[in-house]
């Protein structure tokens, strides 16, 4: 952040506000994490602070801090509708475009209020009065912190703030493994220990907490999953008849695009899921080295993210999806071998 942003920052919250803080739709721990985060930290400086998702988020992160308080704007509509209408300032976390918060973003395009963008995604939208934005950050909680400390407030962390703010850093890095997590992040979460994030609980709640069906899920996952070697590239196939029969949690497929990479040879992993109540199918894709997901899935599939981290969607069959990205690939035969 540069000194006017926080001078802007700290002008905003020297008064009373009415703050709505909002993550994209199917938040994961990162957007969770930093709005659990904020909001608290927000609260003990003694702002009104409430956290609207737009639509529910995966049952390993309920167990989070202050996440008993989220509004899911899906299920609470006349609820979050009022603290919306009431509200002064609005943050937006670990999302750089309202089309990315599904019911919601009609509502924040005609709002009146002072928005606050905290993100680490490519190609922000100029909406925010404050735009706190760098893609070379690891996670939108690292940001957080940062943006706590800009303010001269690191002291105002305590051990709920320390845990969510760990636990967004922690998915959103493949537990501290991706090419984002500098040592700076390793430095900030040490601090969060510190404060009083238990690092080990942190990890059994989010990794070691499965149910027998998210298992068997994974085991269908994975014998679905076609290896094109001539392509160092893997993908899987979900479809929503496979979903039903393992009794899908919103959740469940968390991490399963992350096997393809775990093969030697590999650099592009990708899974697509069919959403029949949404009528279209979700895609994930990683990377590793230079290949860039984020521009593949914005040039194809209606997504983008990270160079080696994004999301897309299809509005075809699952079937016709996987066809095309297949005639797509050959385009991209050179590069993924280079």
């Amino acid at each position: 952040m540069n000194l006017e942003d926080i001078a802007t920052v700290k002008s905003i919250l020297s008064k009373p506000q009415k703050i709505v803080i909002i993550p994209h739709k199917n938040p994961d721990g990162d957007a969770m994490g930093s709005c659990l985060g904020l909001c608290a930290f927000l609260r003990s400086k003694n702002q009104k602070a409430s956290v609207i998702t737009p639509n529910d988020y995966p049952k390993f992160l309920k167990w989070m801090p202050y996440s008993q308080e989220v509004l899911n704007f899906e299920k609470e509509n006349s609820q979050a509708k009022k603290l919306l209408q009431d509200a002064t300032v609005i943050f937006t976390l670990d999302f750089n475009n309202f089309s990315r918060t599904g019911q919601l973003e009609n509502i924040l395009m005609e709002k009146q209020a002072d928005f606050i963008m905290i993100d680490h995604h490519q190609q922000p939208s100029d909406y925010a009065k404050v735009t706190y934005s760098d893609v070379s950050m690891s996670s939108t909680c690292e940001m957080v912190y940062n943006f706590i400390e800009a303010l001269g407030e690191l002291d105002s962390i305590d051990s709920g703030i320390a845990t969510n703010l760990y636990t967004g850093i922690m998915t959103d890095t493949g537990s501290f493994k991706y090419r984002s997590t500098s040592s700076r992040t390793h430095r900030v979460v040490a601090d969060l220990i510190d404060r009083g994030a238990n690092n080990m609980e942190i990890h059994r709640q989010v990794f070691d907490t499965n149910s027998p069906s998210r298992l068997h899920l994974l085991g269908v996952a994975l014998s679905n999953m076609v290896i094109m070697s001539k392509y160092k590239t893997a993908f899987i196939t979900l479809t929503q008849t496979e979903l039903d029969q393992h009794n899908f949690k919103k959740g469940d497929t968390e991490g399963f695009v992350n096997y393809g990479l775990t093969l030697e040879g590999i650099v592009f992993a990708v899974i697509f899921i069919e959403n029949k109540e949404e009528g279209i199918i979700k895609i994930s894709f990683r990377s590793v080295g230079s290949f860039s997901v984020n521009e593949f899935a914005r040039e194809h599939f209606n997504g983008g993210g990270h160079d080696n981290a994004a999301g897309g969607r299809s509005m075809d069959s699952i079937t016709d999806t996987v066809e095309r990205f297949k005639t797509i690939l050959e385009t991209y035969k050179t590069q993924l071998n280079s």
